[in-house]
This record gives structure tokens, sequence and C-alpha cells, in this order.
């Protein structure tokens, strides 16, 4: 009997936890700015070769932006860092490739779907390999 108290009370404790963690997380979550505006991206291929693209729009995220302009091909909903941009896939199974996402040139922590776009953004995605540690 104790140990099903015990178990009740920690499984209680951890409900609790989870709420506070959502509550903070929501709260101080990367802003989004609503309205027209205007960002730079800049595609890096595998070549080294660049091209540029200036997109208007009133997103707030920008997974849309690159869909609605035609820069990527695939849901990265579905497909992570994996998608095709400017008609050039990353294949990580055969030589650990993938799509690095630059925001006004410092390394993003969020994925396209996720991550918030301001006017006057940069964004850079830059066809990487992976090379360990």
């Amino acid at each position: 009997m104790k140990n099903k108290k015990l178990v009740a009370v920690g499984v209680a404790v951890l409900a609790v936890l989870l709420v506070i963690f959502g509550i903070v997380w929501y709260i101080n979550r990367p802003a989004t700015s609503g309205g027209a505006k205007t960002i730079t991206v800049e595609v890096v291929h595998k070549d080294e070769s660049k091209k540029t693209f200036t997109c208007k729009t009133n997103e707030e995220r920008l997974a849309p932006v690159l869909v609605a302009e035609g820069i990527i091909e695939d849901d990265p909903a579905e497909t992570g860092m994996f998608f095709v941009v400017d008609g050039e896939k990353t294949v990580y199974e055969e030589d650990q490739s993938y799509w690095a996402i630059y925001q006004n040139g410092e390394y993003a922590q969020l994925g396209v779907n996720d991550l918030p776009i301001q006017d006057g953004d940069s964004i850079s995605l830059v066809y990487t390999v992976y090379t360990g540690g």
C-alpha cells in the first residue's frame, strides 16, 4: 500500500512539473512578428555556389515562406533538415549531409517550421556535411 501511495505522489509531482515546464516554455518561446516583412534567403550549395532570394511575406515562421517562394520543395514538417533546397537534396545516409540554417549569421536553434522571422532577417541555408564531434 505504501508503494502505491509513493507511485501516485510521484505521478502527481511529475504532472505538475510538466505543466510548469509547459508554461515556462510558452512564456519564453521565440517571439514572432505579424505584418509585412522582407527577408533575404541565401542558399549555399554543395559546390559552394550561392543564390540569393528576396522574400516579401506576412508569415511569422520561415517554412511557409520557403515553400511559397519555391525555395524548398519538400514538406519540412515531414523531412526535418533533409528537404530539397533550390533543386538540391541532402541525403544523410549517403554523405551525412543536411541543410544548416543560419539566421542573421548565427546557427539557428530551431528548424524551419518553428523559426520565427522578423523584418530584415537574413537567412542562410547551407549544404553541410556532418564531420563528427
